[in-house]
């Protein structure tokens, strides 16, 4: 029954046409092309997940962190920026011998300085959203880089919040020819 179903899954995801980038993917990879990406993200909490995780891509592939995902929930307490916000040196190092993680003392030093920007933002703008998603308008990753990067933010250049805008729906990168694209 269970490789039925793996089989049904299967050729589902092998009926659709898909970008290229997804075509060439794993299962994950298609998968999360498929119900995620691309589409308009309004939580705080997810927002929060994409910009970390795009910040601990960096240099890698996407597939990379996918794999890593859960991994990296349950070690950042599933992005609770609350949480993350009072993690301590001690905190750091266990993080750092976590072999679940991307295991860059930048990186996860970097999301607790992340974390502690996100909630001074929430604070001002009453929410993450209402403030990161005036960028969109524009498709101004550039500015939107600038601007995280004044409010204390790291590993939010250009190309992590172009990446950013396409995970969280922002800008809609889907080939015309993907099923996604409407």
């Amino acid at each position: 029954m269970i490789l039925t179903v793996e089989y049904t899954v299967i050729m589902k995801l092998a009926t659709k046409k898909r970008c290229a980038w997804a075509e060439k993917g794993s299962e994950l990879d298609m998968l999360y092309h498929d119900k995620e990406w691309g589409v308009p993200l309004h939580d705080d909490r997810l927002l929060f997940e994409f910009l970390i995780l795009e910040g601990a891509q960096a240099g890698l592939s996407w597939s990379t962190i996918l794999k890593k995902r859960n991994n990296y929930r349950k070690a950042f307490d599933n992005f609770n920026a609350e949480k993350v916000a009072r993690y301590d040196a001690k905190k750091i190092a266990q993080l750092l011998k976590n072999e679940g993680l991307i295991r860059n003392r930048l990186k996860i030093a970097g999301t607790v300085q992340n974390a502690k920007a996100f909630l001074k933002i929430q604070k001002e703008f009453g929410s993450f959203d209402q403030y990161i998603w005036q960028f969109a308008k524009k498709k101004a990753f550039e500015t939107m880089s600038k601007e995280l990067k004044k409010r204390g933010f790291t590993f939010v250049g250009p190309t992590i919040c172009y990446a950013f805008m396409q995970a969280t729906g922002m800008v809609n990168d889907h080939a015309a020819d993907c099923f996604r694209h409407k």
